[in-house]
């Protein structure tokens, strides 16, 4: 028979860290826990495999579920002396999600489920406090009627805010007993009014309804819009955790909290975390109340005058501390771990890898590898190279004016600018039409997970260091600051205001996320350096990699950005972007609308200079690295102007009449340029421009060589190649242009000659390219487009339906198709070697820096890839993960190294 339940407690437990697809993190981690004899509560843990059942078969359970967790009930209870649904000595448990990989705060918890209306005076008897179960009581009408029910959380919240209204309180710890009881009656009444009917008393039936809702909120809205963010199949779905209850909120001798081991925004080894006294775990991280630090350091920090854990709970700290680092030993990691305490006695609730900013997550890789607990290699995987993005953007110019309005938490680090926005609607919005914003919010919620992936930065007034906001920001890698109590937010006005200071929707603000600053208006931003431990783990990297890593760049600000990051040369060089320039594009428009050659040759012999010029700056800073450099690609008619006041303007500069540039813009206009005269057909039609650019090449080469002694290695790239014979009649004026130049200056000049893969048939007919071509070079922008009938100009309108449907796994102008795009650059990799076994093989579309795609260029082999200069480093670090894991599945075709 199938196992559905799996249970723990008592220093035992049925599952382990190993079983995280079955049991989900948190499970497994549950399972670790307790079979190390940490002191957990007991519980059991129903499967993922579950999940699947309940949405194959339209919400319903698998056949022996129910047994099986009556069971396991059976069991907890054994293990705590008491019963579920027992009158007298009611067990009471938490029902909570756990998805294999970590989803904070995106699906659904109960806690203090089986209280009713009998049940909540014995465990008052029990607890000697009747304040505290009624508390309890109330916190589960409202948890379970939300999440199970669907009651708005707000109906309960404006309930409980209007009652301390009137009774002139502001907390709720300054509510007692009676309160309490009154809030429970009005709570029901609110329930009865929503639902329709009264609040469940019968503690199975609450049961059923808070495991059907968990596994139904793998599928809410929030769920949804974070896996599309971090990419979790949705067919892993969540396995749901049911524990016996330990409660925070039993008095002074009683806490919640959640700590990491290390400091996730730095990655200093040092406890970090906060706790409340006298609370459950869902107010730490809902903002409401302020919380505590858990160390005396960091409140020292924080300027708190509130007493930190390690003062008011000794010897409950003393406890913790050695609990933290068993967990981080045990894990090898850095642990972000929940617990309890109950009347004095400390209960571990959760382990995880703790999320981190990118900072944090290298100095922590560096420092564990230093520590001996981890080797390089495991370093180098431990990184997502895409999270490095957040590392190669602006941060605030130390020397820049700072005109700070208010100060919170530095909860993540990194400086955004952007226009102020109160609802994450109005953050995607602003982001669909190209404009930056600040999400503003008294606190998030996982509701605000749209809104804070479309957003460069969080804002919030209320919140700590563990709050939903900082945690999801740090996983994010977006700048956030929490708890700037300052901040007074009127979302129905759309401002905020500080002091004297009032910002409206649409205002412009920065956040500098690393010291907790809000400042006026925009910042002066500057950029950073690889340095530090950074440097230190991409040299860890490329001690692994096996592909070189080249850089799209044809200016020298980007060919100095591309050296910096550590780029091994040009993988691609756009003439086309050499005379966009206003001084260049007339002499280029002059050569478009000469009637004869006698006048191209005119108007190129301007070019040429310019040209040499921008080849020689590239090649001295490259230094004699390889330079691949794209014959003109684009078509002609992207250079002459398009409205009558420009032609206008161009016919007047140029002195030629408008009515002579109109008509060869007609002549040129095409209906679907991409597809038509562009690339190899312009050097076919028109010679003398591929003859030019092969000259500046060559006389720039000879220059260099003549001023620096510098060996110059120069690719030239024939783009939109479609067969041998059209490649063949381009390579010659290629080769017939550098023994002119050899002739000239008598000397010679090593190259390469190579065809852009871009064209469907480009990629069929590799082989016979090849035998004229020494590289081939996948340009998978255009293969993308050519493949797939897709225009990534226009797809936006409705890819993202396909995406969201399933019917594609992603957009694929940012990760490559793998079964479309990338069979065919397989093809062409094997034709290709197969006909010229030397054959240098790379890809240079914007796929060139995605760590999936690169990924995937490491299973062909290919011998480079290429990409934009800022994300060098983030390309560096995937290709030597993708050949660390191959090496691992060569050596141990069975298991390999899997990060999620």
């Amino acid at each position: 028979m199938v196992k559905w339940v799996y249970g723990f407690g008592d220093g035992r437990a049925e599952g382990s860290r190993a079983m995280g697809d079955l049991l989900g993190g948190k499970g497994s981690n549950l399972a670790e826990m307790a079979s190390l004899g940490l002191p957990v509560p007991p519980g059991f843990t129903i499967t993922t495999e579950v999940c699947a059942y309940y949405y194959a078969h339209e919400g319903a359970f698998p056949e022996g579920l129910k047994e099986a967790v009556g069971e396991a009930l059976g069991h907890v209870g054994a293990l705590t002396g008491r019963g579920f649904g027992d009158e007298e000595r009611p067990l009471l448990v938490s029902v909570r999600s756990g998805a294999p990989a970590s989803m904070p705060g995106m699906m659904d918890t109960v806690l203090n489920l089986g209280l009713n209306d009998v049940s909540v005076d014995a465990l008052a008897r029990r607890a000697g406090d009747a304040r505290f179960a009624y508390d309890s009581y109330r916190r589960f009408i409202q948890m379970y009627s939300n999440v199970a029910l669907g009651v708005g959380h707000y109906d309960f919240e404006d309930a409980l805010e209007s009652y301390k209204e009137t009774k002139g309180l502001s907390l709720d710890t300054e509510l007692d007993e009676a309160d309490w009881r009154k809030i429970v009656a009005i709570f029901k009444e609110k329930v009865e009014a929503c639902a329709g009917a009264p609040f469940p008393q019968d503690p199975r039936e609450q049961l059923w309804g808070a495991i059907g809702a968990v596994f139904g909120s793998w599928n809410n809205p929030r769920a949804i819009a974070y896996r599309r963010i971090h990419q979790i199949p949705e067919s892993w779905g969540t396995a749901v955790n049911v524990q016996a209850m330990v409660f925070g909120n039993m008095g002074t001798t009683s806490a919640t909290g959640v700590a990491f081991t290390r400091n996730p925004s730095t990655g200093e080894k040092a406890l970090f975390g906060e706790f409340l006294v006298n609370a459950q775990g869902e107010d730490v991280v809902a903002g409401l109340r302020t919380p505590q630090s858990v160390t005396e350091a960091e409140r020292l920090a924080s300027g708190s005058d509130r007493p930190s854990m390690e003062t008011a709970m000794p010897e409950v700290f003393k406890t913790f501390v050695g609990v933290a680092d068993m967990l981080e030993r045990h894990y090898r990691d850095m642990q972000d771990v929940e617990f309890t305490v109950e009347n004095g006695k400390l209960w571990m609730l959760q382990t995880r890898s703790g999320k981190r900013t990118t900072a944090a997550a290298l100095r922590i890789a560096v420092e564990l590898t230093q520590e001996g607990v981890i080797g390089r290699e495991e370093a180098v995987l431990r990184i997502d190279p895409a999270s490095l993005d957040q590392l190669l953007h602006p941060a605030i110019n130390p020397n820049a004016p700072r005109p700070v309005v208010a100060i919170g938490l530095p909860a993540s680090p990194g400086a955004a600018t952007g226009e102020v926005v109160f609802t994450a609607e109005a953050a995607e919005q602003l982001r669909s039409i190209g404009r930056k914003s600040i999400l503003v919010r008294v606190e998030t919620s996982p509701d605000d997970i749209h809104g804070m992936h479309a957003a460069e930065g969080i804002l919030t007034a209320r919140g700590g260091m563990t709050s939903h906001a900082a945690v999801v920001a740090r996983g994010m890698g977006k700048p956030c600051v929490c708890g700037a109590a300052a901040l007074r937010i009127d979302y129905a006005e759309g401002l905020f205001s500080v002091g004297d200071e009032t910002f409206r929707k649409g205002d412009v603000i920065t956040i500098d996320g690393g010291a907790g600053q809000v400042i006026k208006g925009e910042v002066r931003m500057s950029r950073p350096e690889l340095t530090g431990e950074f440097a230190i783990l991409m040299k860890w990297a490329d001690e692994s990699r096996r592909m070189e890593v080249r850089a799209n760049a044809e200016t020298p600000q980007d060919a100095r950005v591309a050296r910096k990051f550590g780029a091994e040369g040009v993988g691609l060089c756009r003439t086309e972007h050499m005379f966009y320039d206003l001084q260049r594009i007339n002499a280029m428009r002059e050569m478009i609308l000469a009637e004869n050659v006698k006048g191209r040759r005119a108007a190129l012999g301007k070019l040429l200079p310019m040209q040499r010029e921008d080849f020689i700056e590239l090649f001295g800073i490259m230094a004699g690295l390889p330079v691949t450099i794209r014959l003109l690609d684009p078509p002609l008619h992207e250079f002459l102007p398009q409205t009558t006041q420009e032609v206008a303007e161009v016919a007047k500069a140029l002195g030629v009449p408008s009515e002579k540039i109109a008509r060869r813009v007609a002549e040129l206009r095409e209906v679907n340029p991409m597809l038509g005269f562009r690339g190899v057909r312009l050097a076919v039609a028109y010679p003398e421009i591929a003859r030019m650019q092969a000259r500046a090449v060559f006389e720039a080469a000879v220059e260099v060589k003549n001023r620096a002694g510098m060996l110059v290695q120069p690719e030239i790239m024939i783009p939109l190649v479609i067969a041998r014979p059209e490649f063949d009649a381009v390579r010659r004026l290629i080769d017939e242009a550098a023994a002119a130049v050899a002739a000239e200056t008598g000397q010679s000049v090593p190259y390469t000659v190579g065809a852009m893969v871009e064209t469907p048939r480009a990629a069929l007919r590799a082989g016979e390219i090849a035998q004229s071509a020494e590289f081939l070079s996948f340009g998978t922008n255009d293969l993308t487009q050519t493949c797939l009938a897709l225009s990534r100009d226009d797809a936006g309108s409705f890819l993202g339906r396909y995406v969201t449907a399933g019917l594609l796994p992603g957009d694929p102008f940012v990760t490559i198709d793998v079964e479309g795009v990338g069979e065919l650059v397989a093809l062409a990799a094997e034709r290709g070697r197969a006909a010229r076994a030397d054959v240098k093989l790379g890809m240079c579309g914007e796929h060139g820096g995605d760590p999936q795609s690169i990924a995937f260029c490491e299973t062909l082999k290919l011998d480079y890839v290429s990409c934009s200069p800022f994300r060098v480093p983030i390309a560096r670090l995937a290709a030597a993960q993708a050949a660390i894991r191959a090496k691992a599945r060569e050596l141990n075709p069975v298991s390999t190294p899997v990060d999620r």
